[in-house]
């Protein structure tokens, strides 16, 4: 065997490994785990163990696979309930937001550094878009208003499109390169979004009616059968002159939110595949930059930074959500939660690759401005939310229903477990009230697996296998999520079982 393909294995597995015990440590001192997997980066590169690695247009390139990856890890995670109740905010802050943010930033870079204002324009479209990232990883630990988290979350899914259209753009600009006319460019961001999206749902509705119609060999096969249709979707709207960022977070959006078999099981390995994504770009983008340098960024870096976090983001969160009414101490929490993460570090990567006057610049100072404000953002949003007062109650957790497909019987096997705070506990199977074509067929508890009867009572902790008739599943998986919130009396209490969007 090749040494060379050996060493680097072998050097690719020790970081992934190392990566994971640097993610247990990050969570034990309350740090994102970003800075630890940057930090390793750095490590291993020109100022530490001597890796040297200049090639932004490897970096940019590997960078955009791991985002597409990240982006559709969040798109199934994210509950559509929750979704279409923000849309609008979260679009309004994708579009709209991203424009004042970089226009607001771009002035305040011009009065204090006294740069042009092509340079201050482009460091701005660089940071202007929130880290999808970054984003999921710290709103997802806190307990949000759901349509306050979702609207987060959709503005970090899809302003990456407006933010890349605008960095390309001015790019082409500063290096004399082919450019459309500025007052092109709002009309080609709506043409790309609107494109993404479409081909982003089309794309997703049809894998999902594949993979409920065709029973696929191996159950292992699913997962990578759903990632596989959101990287179709980004290829192909890319391929279309769209947005693939944009199509990529949708189309994980509608197949995470699709019944489909073995669902849990693919949101963990997409969970999973996600996670190497985020520590290999990371380190990635720690190997690219060089540590002689970041200290001279760190002023310009605070600069920007602060004329950011503390002008440019909250002026454009207030024009943002203004129409929709949202109150005062949830906009000040949007504001203080646009995190920056390794979008803007990639997107920084773009200038060096298109040789634009002062790229090295964008890329230290973006690098130190992401380093140093997700300490100050990142670490400090769960007092920030007590502060203003908008954590959410804890509530008990939905459980979690995952489905296998019996072709032959037209039937689906369901598996379910009884979380803690759930109300099933202490029920009574005839008190479910299933429908007549399904029924608890195997209950285990503490390890020990048996076919329970008419006086079995589920217990805290229960794995219980149900067997449904295709056409009552969904009726079967509502009236369980039903008595899991309200216990036996649910539907007296007023309580339906649909996916839960509540404030």
């Amino acid at each position: 065997m090749n040494t060379t393909v050996a060493l680097a294995l072998a050097v690719g597995s020790l970081v992934v490994l190392v990566a994971a015990v640097a993610l247990r440590l990050a969570d034990r001192l309350g740090l994102p785990s970003l800075l630890l997997y940057l930090a390793l980066g750095l490590v291993l590169g020109e100022g530490g163990l001597g890796i040297e690695f200049e090639d932004a247009e490897l970096t940019q390139t590997l960078g955009v696979a791991a985002l597409v990856v990240i982006l559709a890890e969040g798109g199934l995670t994210t509950r559509w309930s929750d979704v279409r109740r923000a849309i609008g905010p979260g679009l309004t802050l994708a579009t709209v937001g991203v424009a004042v943010s970089v226009g607001v930033t771009a002035a305040v870079t011009v009065l204090l550094l006294d740069t042009s204002w092509g340079f201050a324009l482009l460091l701005a479209a660089v940071i202007g878009s929130t880290d999808a990232a970054a984003v999921f990883a710290a709103l997802r630990r806190l307990p949000l208003p759901r349509r306050l988290a979702a609207a987060i979350e959709a503005e970090s899914g899809l302003n990456d499109a407006p933010a890349i259209l605008l960095v390309t753009t001015l790019a082409a600009y500063l290096t004399d390169a082919h450019a459309e006319a500025w007052w092109l460019l709002g009309a080609e961001m709506v043409l790309e979004l609107v494109g993404g999206a479409v081909i982003g749902v089309a794309i997703a509705r049809l894998g999902a009616e594949l993979l409920r119609r065709v029973a696929l060999p191996l159950a292992g096969f699913y997962p990578l059968a759903m990632l596989a249709l959101c990287v179709l979707a980004f290829a192909a709207a890319t391929l279309a002159h769209t947005s693939g960022i944009v199509a990529v977070y949708l189309a994980g959006v509608v197949l995470g939110n699709a019944a489909l078999p073995h669902r849990s099981a693919s949101i963990g390995f997409a969970e999973g595949t996600a996670t190497l994504a985020q520590i290999g770009l990371f380190v990635l983008l720690g190997l690219l930059a060089s540590p002689s340098r970041l200290l001279d960024a760190l002023g310009p870096a605070l600069v920007v930074g602060g004329a950011l976090l503390l002008v440019a983001r909250p002026l454009s969160v207030v024009l943002s959500l203004v129409w929709f009414r949202w109150p005062w101490h949830q906009q000040a929490f949007v504001s203080w939660a646009g995190l920056r993460g390794a979008v803007p570090i990639v997107l920084a990567t773009f200038p060096l690759t298109a040789d634009v006057p002062g790229a090295t610049r964008i890329f230290d100072t973006v690098f130190v401005l992401v380093v140093v404000f997700t300490v100050v953002q990142g670490g400090s949003l769960p007092w920030v939310a007590r502060r203003l007062r908008i954590a959410a109650p804890v509530t008990p957790r939905d459980i979690e229903v995952e489905s296998a497909p019996l072709e032959e019987l037209d039937a689906e096997l369901m598996q379910l477990t009884v979380p803690q705070g759930s109300r099933l506990h202490g029920v009574y199977l005839p008190e479910l009230r299933l429908p007549e074509d399904a029924a608890v067929v195997l209950v285990v508890r503490e390890g020990r697996a048996f076919v329970p009867d008419e006086n079995t009572r589920l217990m805290r902790g229960d794995q219980a296998l149900l067997v449904s008739a295709r056409r009552s599943r969904a009726e079967a998986e509502r009236r369980l999520r039903a008595v899991s919130r309200a216990g036996r009396l649910a539907g007296w209490r007023g309580e339906t079982g649909a996916p839960s969007g509540a404030d």
